[in-house]
């Protein structure tokens, strides 16, 4: 079980220094604590790099053993020893070696040097670094019920044992857990505590029994240990999606800078031995030609066919497409290779010109060296449908949805055949999978719809055909072979083969499936059971086995178990699914029921038992028992040991995990599940590296990991009934082990694995019942809600296409598809996760005390409920009726239709966000919620008109039964009109020359505020294009032809056809820089000491009018054209500055406004602040910011009241941001916040966000001086503007305050 570290435990050895000769010295510093050691190699006075060739020495070895973690770069020694190159570092060679098994004593050693082919070694042999012991201080798994206990009536008795109240008694042990916790960090052993307690006349705690575990609950309160997921990060790898370069062949390279890059749709790369074979399919003067290479030596043929209708058809290639050193066979052609060199490096290619041909795909295998090579003993295959179809379909509203369209209709036209049996069903998909290697994510996905289709009995499993067990095994074992392949060369699609094995059986070769058959007989010899059910069920497994068997021997198990009661073997079958019409459908049906004698008993359960694993070791893939079993009898036959689990070595396993593999078998079932689960979880971390590297039986590792995984989630799942009685700190366990589970599944994980190093920081600073705890706990909660969600609509995206429309081919019943995607996520540990985050949610929000609402626009309204999905859906429709609309979504990058008087959402879009503020400004109700029961209440009110009111306890809703209300609309409509603007004569103007009549509120609101600060407040350089530079520049000659297109499509627009708003912004962006423009704004910017961008390169200066472009056209963007509509503006009259700023690369963004925008109170400013740049904030970006209020009369003591839950962050290096700063925004009654756009020159990167470790969080007094500072400065500039309440935006870098917008609150 796990330990824990005391403060102050590691352990540092002497430093050791050697002479190497030549002026050459060696430094080595070893660092120990209870569960590892890092060991630092330094060469001293070395001007070249040498390479460290090592092992380690463990004492129960006499050989070296190779670690399962090394540093970068290090590579294996035929299989004995580890060469580490040194990294230069200043001026020393260093390697840092981490070892985490405490079973090394020594790191044994030698040096090579591989330029002057010399050795460096100790005159006895090899150099040794010996490895300090580490004597443990305290070390447990969990503290014990008893010590808890009595730590407990110790706190009770302090407080002068007082009557509590439920939650009090919880809370004293939670203190006591606290306590507990820091005696063992100091180092006390739990024999001390136990020791220190009876100190205290701790005789009984029976007069405490009232204060027992809640609930007598098996979610303990217990330590959770807390592991270094950074290990654990798996990211997706561009190099290895669909048609983009593979990485790490230096064959590929080779041949594309040999024969060309351009055009290729295509790439796969093969292992031939020590060989490769790249196949590249590539355009050539619009016909598409298939480039085969090869790095062998010497002679080499192509024996090739084709495939017209079937991927398994091999026909002779027509005459038109055979390259040249080609001769034809009997039903076949072979090509000779040719030779090729780029001056350095050979290779040999076959180039086929396919002129068009309408073929599916090419097969092929090859001669080379006297033999015939494969793909691991199968034909290699090209397909090249889906090359020619565009492999996507769109939806009704323009969503592009793809599927592997040639993949499907082949499972089609291929499902006839393969319902015989599930050899046949087995056989082909091993086919289809070979044919669809090339598309990577989509073809999985076909595969595993298919496979699951089958899986839930979607599809026939057997039709008029007799087949052998064993012929059955060997088909499964066939195709999950194929499966584990493709997991090694495949890691970023590892998520969907496991989805794919998860739904089939292992299968075995030689007499694994024999055994179904064989097994069978001996059973009904044993137990004198030859007639009747046991006769059927006989003939059914020895005429097409199937999962269900599985099914079928535990529900006689189970009835033979209860004394023979028949309603306990058929609730077993009805539960997993198995009906009596089900049963009596199988080509050798069983329609009778199970009767046996009471003397038959004893051998019935032992026969069955056996009988069982046996059905479990063939077609149950994710069964712990049998996973476990097949792995640990492979190891104790064919597998040696390491002292730890070597992810790179051949299949070995550690010591450890045996040990943990036993101990699962030994405590399965145990009521105490807490170390069981811990053990679980800890068996998948010390699986994970043989899951990246072993090579043999790969499978059964998966097999054995999707097993781990699946019992942990039942486990927990099974502890549901005690959530509402389990404390808080156990719940958080639970939630800590769903992550982990989580983390360990998903490739892709960073996201998960920086909400768990948050979600473990929590967890260490745990308080009971402390506000400010809870806040930050919930903003880790609400993180993981949007990470899950994010998840599920990927899959949704990606998967449920692919469902309807191979569903619609196979007739599959119209619920089954409907629902295929949704059952998928809950059979993930996703969704347990889910569960217990719903259920933790409310008692930290009642913690808080932040009930179930928050209000973003307090205004009371009345309106007729509708729903929708998304707010951006419907932002052009019109409403004839007072509406409230609750939606799901709320992207920021909308405007609230006319009509809508309130939008309640689950969403938590930020406060100070510009949808946000646009509703403040229209005075529309605009409300979060945070209880999904009223959000379905509300959904159930659809078409009933209700009224809003708003108290100090939330938002309170109700039917509305007046009879005299009005169905007319009465929404706030500003009267705002729009004066436009005329050229000055000027295309670009600098700071002083900034005028209302030049430029818009941006530009003078900042310039006004220059000089009037104190020179901490930072403020940007500023030069702007004025208004009337757009009209001017359009219709210029260079841009005549642009400027009649978008006259033509803007009477179009003012006709209705508001689709050709896009196209108006596409026009725009063709336009072409006058030369007198480009030439003023040059002089201004340098003038101003601004980055002129034209004086690193052309390319630069396009990207800078690209986004001056960008800027324009948004004047056009939807949400911007009907916010005008609504607001009755002349959308001709609205006119377009540019200002431009230089961008601070940001630590951090605020928006601040100096009137509290939630309670109106002048006296406090509400400040929102993110990571990174705001527009995150700004665009109300997934997650929320931190937020804080503070009183102008004590600016030290800001309140936090909501910690930050952004998933990401936006950065970008030193450039130039361009603002739109048009002369409809921040007037009177229209703050027109949001409504266009400010483009960076540089785009801007999307970061993933570890608040772990955010001083803004974790450095209080960091926080405190910046929480500080921006009140501060928000106070000052609203003095600057005679008490007018600002809203305003800045940035901080390096603890420095930058304003860079001012405008008045609205």
């Amino acid at each position: 079980m796990s330990s824990l570290k005391p403060f102050g435990s590691r352990q540092t050895a002497v430093v050791r220094r050697l002479d190497l000769g030549e002026g050459i010295q060696l430094q080595a510093n070893v660092n120990r604590d209870s569960n590892s050691s890092i060991t630092t190699i330094e060469l001293l006075n070395c001007s070249r790099p040498l390479i460290l060739h090592w092992g380690c020495i463990c004492r129960e070895k006499n050989h070296w053993v190779l670690p399962n973690h090394y540093p970068p770069g290090t590579k294996i020694y035929k299989g004995e020893a580890l060469q580490t190159p040194f990294a230069k570092k200043g001026a020393t060679y260093s390697i840092t070696i981490e070892l985490h098994d405490p079973k090394f004593d020594a790191i044994e050693y030698v040096l090579k040097d591989e330029k002057h082919h010399k050795w460096f070694k100790s005159s006895q042999g090899n150099f040794r670094i010996n490895i300090p012991k580490f004597e443990a201080r305290a070390s447990c798994a969990m503290i014990p019920r008893d010590i808890i206990e009595q730590k407990a009536y110790l706190i009770w008795e302090r407080k002068g044992r007082p009557t509590n109240p439920p939650q009090d008694k919880e809370e004293d042990y939670e203190t006591a857990l606290r306590e507990l916790n820091d005696q063992l960090l100091r180092g006390m052993s739990m024999d001390e505590i136990r020791r220190s307690l009876k100190n205290q006349d701790v005789h009984t705690v029976s007069g405490f029994k009232e204060l027992q575990m809640p609930g007598n609950t098996i979610i303990a309160a217990v330590y959770h240990r807390q592991y270094d997921v950074s290990q654990w990060l798996a990211k997706k790898s561009l190099g290895h999606m669909k048609g983009t370069p593979l990485c790490g062949s230096s064959l590929v390279n080779l041949v594309e800078k040999t024969l060309g890059a351009d055009n290729v749709k295509m790439r796969q790369i093969y292992n031939i031995g020590n060989n490769e074979l790249v196949v590249l399919l590539k355009n050539v003067s619009s016909e598409s030609h298939i480039i085969l290479a090869v790095n062998l030596k010497g002679y080499t043929v192509l024996h090739w066919g084709v495939s017209r209708t079937s991927a398994g058809e091999w026909l002779v290639p027509p005459p038109e497409i055979l390259p040249e050193r080609s001769k034809m066979l009997n039903g076949a052609c072979q090509t000779t290779f040719k030779e090729i060199s780029d001056g350095q490096k050979q290779f040999q290619y076959v180039d086929i010109n396919l002129r068009g041909g309408q073929l599916l795909g090419v097969q092929f295998v090859l001669w080379s060296g006297g033999s015939w090579l494969k793909n691991n003993g199968s034909n290699f295959y090209i397909g090249l449908k889906s090359l020619e179809q565009a492999g996507e379909k769109v939806s009704g509203e323009g969503n592009k949805i793809e599927i592997c369209k040639w993949l499907l209709d082949e499972i089609a036209q291929r499902e006839k055949d393969a319902e015989r049996s599930l050899m046949h069903r087995f056989n082909i998909a091993t086919e289809l999978m070979e044919c669809c290697q090339h598309e990577r994510e989509l073809g999985l996905i076909g595969m595993l719809v298919w496979l699951r289709f089958m899986a839930c009995r979607q599809l026939c499993w057997n039709k008029n055909y007799n087949v052998k067990p064993r012929e059955i095994s060997a088909a499964q074992d066939k195709f999950t072979d194929l499966l584990q392949r493709t997991y090694q060369d495949q890691k970023d699609d590892r998520e969907n083969l496991r989805l794919i094995m998860a739904t089939v059986g292992r299968g075995g070769q030689g007499d694994v499936g024999q055994r179904i058959r064989d097994e069978i007989l001996i059973l009904q010899r044993n137990n004198d059971c030859k007639g009747g059910m046991m006769e059927e069920w006989h003939q059914k497994l020895h005429n097409n086995s199937s999962p269900d068997d599985v099914i079928i021997c535990q529900a006689l198990l189970d009835y033979v178990r209860s004394n023979f009661d028949l309603n306990i073997y058929w609730r077993t079958l009805n539960s997993n699914g198995l009906t009596k019409a089900i049963l009596a459908s199988y080509d050798r049906p069983i329609v009778s029921e199970p009767h046996f004698r009471a003397d038959q008993k004893q051998g019935l359960i032992h026969d069955l038992s056996e009988y069982l694993k046996t059905l479990k070791a063939v077609h149950s893939g994710d069964d712990l028992e049998s996973a476990i079993a097949t792995c640990l009898a492979h190891l104790n036959e064919n597998y040696g040991f390491m002292n730890t689990g070597n992810g790179h070595s051949d299949g070995y396993f550690s010591l450890k995990l045996k040990e943990n593999l036993n101990f699962i078998q030994a405590n399965a079932g145990d009521k105490n599940i807490v170390p069981f689960m811990e053990k679980l979880l800890e068996t998948r971390i010390e699986l994970r590296g043989l899951l990246f590297g072993a090579t043999r039986r790969l499978k059964d590792f998966i097999y054995l990991d999707l097993a781990l995984e699946l019992a942990l989630k039942t486990c927990i799942e099974k502890s549901f009934s005690e959530l509402k009685k389990a404390p808080i700190q156990g719940i958080m366990s639970m939630v800590s082990l769903m992550l982990e589970n989580l983390c360990l599944s998903t490739v892709n994980n960073e996201e998960l694995i920086f909400i768990t190093k948050d979600w473990y920081r929590v967890c260490n600073i745990f308080k009971a019942n402390d506000q400010q705890w809870s806040l930050q706990t919930k903003a880790v909660l609400d993180r993981m809600q949007l990470a899950l969600a994010d998840k599920a609509q990927y899959y949704l995206k990606m998967i449920q296409p692919t469902a309807e429309y191979l569903g619609k081919l196979l007739r599959v019943e119209t619920c089954a598809v409907a629902s295929f995607t949704e059952e998928l996520i809950r059979t993930g540990s996703g969704t347990t996760l889910a569960i217990l985050i719903n259920h933790l949610s409310p008692i930290l929000r009642n913690i808080a005390n932040l009930g179930s609402w928050q209000i973003i626009s307090p205004v009371e309204v009345c309106g007729f409920v509708d729903c929708v999905n998304k707010l951006i859906e419907v932002q052009s429709k019109v409403f004839n009726r007072p509406t409230i609309l609750v939606t799901n979504r709320v992207t920021g990058e909308e405007e609230i239709p006319y009509g809508v008087v309130g939008v309640l959402t689950p969403d938590m879009p930020d406060v100070l966000s510009h949808v946000a503020i646009r509703a403040r400004n229209n005075k529309i109700c605009f409300a979060s919620c945070f209880d999904q029961d009223i959000i379905q209440d509300l959904k159930s009110k659809k078409g009933k008109e209700i009224s809003i009111t708003l108290k100090t306890s939330g938002l309170i809703y109700s039917e509305f039964k007046s009879s005299s209300s009005s169905n007319k609309l009465s929404s706030f409509c500003p009267r705002v009109t729009l004066r436009k603007k005329n050229f000055s004569g000027k295309f670009a103007i600098s700071a002083e020359e900034f005028s209302c009549e030049m430029v818009g509120a941006k530009a003078n609101n900042i310039e006004y505020i220059r000089g009037k600060l104190p020179s901490w407040i930072k403020l940007p350089r500023s030069v702007a294009l004025p208004f009337g530079v757009f009209e001017t520049s359009i219709s210029s000659d260079v841009n005549k032809d642009l400027a009649k297109k978008i006259s033509l499509f803007k009477g179009l627009v003012n006709g209705g056809d508001i689709a050709k708003l896009q196209m108006i912004r596409d026009a725009i962006l063709e336009m072409k820089a006058p030369f007198q423009l480009m030439n003023e704004l040059k002089l201004k910017m340098k003038k101003s000491f601004l980055y002129w961008p034209g004086d690193e390169s052309e390319k630069r200066w396009n990207q800078a009018w690209q986004a001056i472009k960008k800027v324009w056209a948004s004047k056009w963007n939807e949400r911007a054209y009907l916010s005008c509509r609504k607001a009755k503006l002349d959308h001709d009259a609205l006119c377009m500055a540019v200002l431009i700023q230089e961008v601070i690369s940001a630590d951090y963004a605020f928006v601040l406004h100096t009137r509290n925008p939630l309670s109106g109170n002048p006296h406090e400013i509400y400040t929102e602040i993110v990571k990174g740049l705001g527009e995150t904030l700004v665009g109300a970006y997934p997650g929320r910011a931190m937020s804080f209020v503070t009183n102008k009369s004590a600016l030290n003591s800001a309140s936090i009241i909501g910690y930050p839950s952004k998933q990401i962050g936006l950065f970008v290096k030193k450039s130039l941001i361009f603002r739109s700063d048009s002369n409809g925004e921040d007037l009177d009654g229209y703050a027109g916040a949001g409504l266009y756009d400010s483009v960076t020159m540089d785009e801007m990167e999307k970061v993933l966000l570890d608040y772990s470790s955010d001083p803004l969080i974790s450095d209080k007094s960091f926080q405190q001086s910046i929480f500080k500072k921006l009140a501060e400065a928000g106070k000052i500039i609203e003095g600057v503007y005679g008490g007018t309440a600002q809203d305003i935006e800045g940035v901080v870098k390096d603890g420095e305050i930058y304003i860079v917008q001012t405008r008045p609150q609205i």
